[in-house]
C-alpha cells in the first residue's frame, strides 16, 4: 500500500537518454533562417555554447551528466513517484494511476532539470548573462534560479498576458536576481514592431523568443537559453522518465499508458521518451503514449507538419515540426505555458510516425479534473499539468467501463501555487472554452516560410 516510491540520491541517473539514437525515421535538419540551407554548428555559436550545440545534433544514445550538475540536481532529485490511490477510489476504477511529481524543485516545476545544465555549460564557456523568454513563468523562474547558483545575470521576457495574470512568478525571478520584462517590450526592435502593429497584444511565446534572441545576439557576454522545444532541452528532461522506470520496476509495474501535457513539449518528452524508446525498439510495443494540449492552441491536433520559424520575427533556425504558424497569437488562456505555436521537432516526429497520440481539451474540463485531483490527492497543480490530470482521469474512467486494470502514468509537471487567479476564474464561471477557429489557423499556416 505504498503511496510514495522513492529513490536514493545515489540512484539518480548519471546519463541522459537521447531518443535520436532510436528514432524510426531520422530527423530533418534545422535550416538557416537566411539561406534555407541546413544549419551547421557555427550558425548557432552566437547564441548557444558549443556543448549544447553538440547535444542538439548528437545521435549518441546516452550523454553523461556532469558531476557538478548532478550535485545541484540532488537539491530536489530524485523526485517522488506517487500512487494516486485516493483518485482511483473516487473514480471507482480498476486502473492503477501513478504520477511523477516535479513540483518539488525550488521553482516548483520540471524546468530546472534543463536550466541547471544550460547555465553550467554557458558558464564553462565564459558567458556572463543569459536572455530567455517565458510563458507561464515556470521557465523564467527556473533559469533565474540556475543563474543565481552560477553567479550569472539573467534577463527574462515574459509573455504579457502571463505577466499580468501571474505577478508572483515575476517576484520569484526577482528573488533569484533576474530582470523580468513584459513582452512585447520597447527594449528590442522586434518588440517595438509588434507594439506598433498591435499595442494591446497579449503577447506570445513566439514574440518573446524573438526579443530574447535579439537581446542575446546584440551582446557579446550574453547567450540565449530556451526552456522547451529543442533537442538538448528534451534530452535534459529525460532524467524524469528514467527515474520513473526505476521506481515502477521497484513495485513490479510498467505503464500501459504514459501521459504528459504539451506546449513546446519537453515535460512530455522528459517523462515519455525513455518509454517511447522502449516502444520503438520493441521492448514494450503496446504502450499508449498520449500528448495533451489545449483546444485553444491545438498545435499537434490541428497544426501542419512543416518547416517554420520558432519565433515571430524569423530570427531562429527553421525547424520541421507541427506548427500553427509562427505569427499565430493564441488567446490568453490560463495555461500560459502551453500557448506556443510549434512543438518540439522530436515530439512532432514521434506524432508523425504514430508513436505518440495527441489529444486536446478545453479549459473548464481541465480545471474540473484539477479540482478533483486536489480534493483527492491534496496537490493543487498548475493549469498546464492539469491537462495531463484530465487525460489520466479519462483513461481511468474508460477502464471503469471496460474493466481493464491498466497502469496509467502521468507527469505532474508543477504546482499551481502561483495560479490561484486561474482557479478563482474557474470557480466564478469566467473561463471561456475557446477553441481556435479552423479558418484562422488556415490563414496563419498560409504564411509559413517557403523552403526548398
Amino acid at each position: 500500500m505504498q503511496t510514495k516510491i522513492l529513490l536514493d540520491e545515489g540512484e539518480m541517473p548519471k546519463r541522459w537518454y537521447n531518443i535520436q539514437a532510436d528514432l524510426p525515421t531520422p530527423m530533418d535538419p534545422p535550416l538557416h533562417p537566411a539561406t534555407g540551407k541546413p544549419a551547421v554548428p557555427d550558425d548557432l555559436r552566437h547564441i548557444f555554447p558549443m556543448e549544447l550545440i553538440r547535444q542538439e545534433m548528437s545521435t549518441e544514445r546516452y550523454i553523461d551528466i556532469p558531476e557538478e550538475v548532478r550535485d545541484i540536481l540532488t537539491l530536489w532529485r530524485p523526485s517522488p513517484l506517487y500512487r494516486a490511490r485516493r483518485l482511483e477510489a473516487a473514480l471507482k476504477t480498476p486502473a492503477k494511476i501513478y504520477f511523477k511529481w516535479e513540483g518539488v524543485s525550488p521553482p516548483g516545476s520540471h524546468k530546472p532539470n534543463t536550466a541547471i545544465p544550460q547555465a553550467y555549460y554557458n558558464r564553462e564557456e565564459g558567458i556572463e548573462r543569459l536572455a530567455t523568454e517565458t510563458g507561464a513563468g515556470q521557465w523564467g523562474s527556473s533559469l533565474a534560479f540556475a543563474t543565481s547558483l552560477f553567479d550569472m545575470e539573467c534577463t527574462v521576457y515574459m509573455v504579457r498576458s502571463s505577466y499580468d495574470q501571474k505577478p508572483y512568478r515575476k517576484s520569484m525571478m526577482q528573488v533569484y536576481g533576474a530582470e523580468c520584462i513584459p513582452s512585447p517590450s520597447e527594449k528590442t526592435r522586434s518588440g517595438k514592431a509588434i507594439l506598433a502593429r498591435d499595442p494591446d497584444t497579449p503577447g506570445s511565446l513566439g514574440i518573446a523568443i524573438s526579443e530574447a534572441v535579439e537581446d542575446a545576439a546584440a551582446h557579446e557576454n550574453t547567450n540565449y537559453a530556451l526552456g522547451s522545444v529543442l533537442n538538448h532541452v528534451c534530452l535534459h528532461q529525460t532524467i524524469i522518465g528514467q527515474e520513473a522506470q526505476q521506481q515502477l520496476a521497484a513495485v513490479d509495474a510498467y505503464p500501459d499508458v504514459v501521459i504528459g501535457c504539451v506546449g513546446g513539449g519537453t515535460n512530455f518528452a522528459g517523462l515519455s521518451f525513455p518509454f517511447a524508446g522502449a516502444k520503438i525498439t520493441g521492448k514494450h510495443p503496446e504502450t499508449d503514449i498520449v500528448a495533451v494540449e489545449p483546444a485553444a492552441c491545438p498545435t499537434l491536433t490541428k497544426g501542419l507538419y512543416a518547416y517554420d520559424f520558432g519565433d515571430v520575427a524569423g530570427l531562429t533556425p527553421l525547424l520541421r515540426m507541427f506548427t500553427l504558424g509562427h505569427d499565430f497569437v493564441p488567446p490568453a488562456i490560463h495555461a500560459g505555458g502551453l500557448r506556443y505555436h510549434g512543438a518540439s521537432p522530436l515530439v512532432s516526429r514521434l506524432v508523425q510516425d504514430g508513436v505518440v497520440r495527441p489529444v486536446a481539451y478545453r479549459q473548464n474540463e481541465v480545471f474540473e479534473a484539477a479540482v478533483l485531483f486536489a480534493r483527492t490527492e491534496g496537490i493543487v497543480v498548475a493549469p498546464e499539468a492539469a491537462h495531463a490530470v484530465k487525460a489520466a482521469v479519462d483513461e481511468a474512467l474508460r477502464c471503469r467501463e471496460t474493466g481493464d486494470a491498466k497502469t496509467i502514468l502521468f507527469n505532474n509537471s508543477g504546482h499551481g501555487n502561483f495560479d490561484f487567479s486561474s482557479y478563482e476564474a474557474y470557480f466564478a464561471g469566467r473561463l471561456v472554452d475557446y477553441e481556435y477557429p479552423a479558418e484562422l489557423i488556415k490563414e496563419s499556416l498560409a504564411r509559413l516560410p517557403v523552403t526548398g
